[in-house]
């Protein structure tokens, strides 16, 4: 595996990752920790996005 397959795998993980956190905020907690999981979960989004935008630069 070279680097943007390593970059490719990790921007996979981080969306599903992220789903699930959004998933999770909206369907399992109700309350304020709702909010917490669903803001994490979009800061995977980001970080996914980061990735993403760094194949073929590393």
């Amino acid at each position: 595996m070279n680097k943007n397959t390593v970059l490719t795998w990790a921007t996979f993980i981080m969306i599903f990752v992220g789903l699930a956190l959004i998933a999770l905020g909206a369907f399992r907690y109700d309350d304020v920790a709702g909010w917490g999981f669903a803001s994490v979960g979009i800061g995977f989004f980001a970080i996914a996005w980061v990735f993403n935008a760094l194949k073929g630069r590393v």
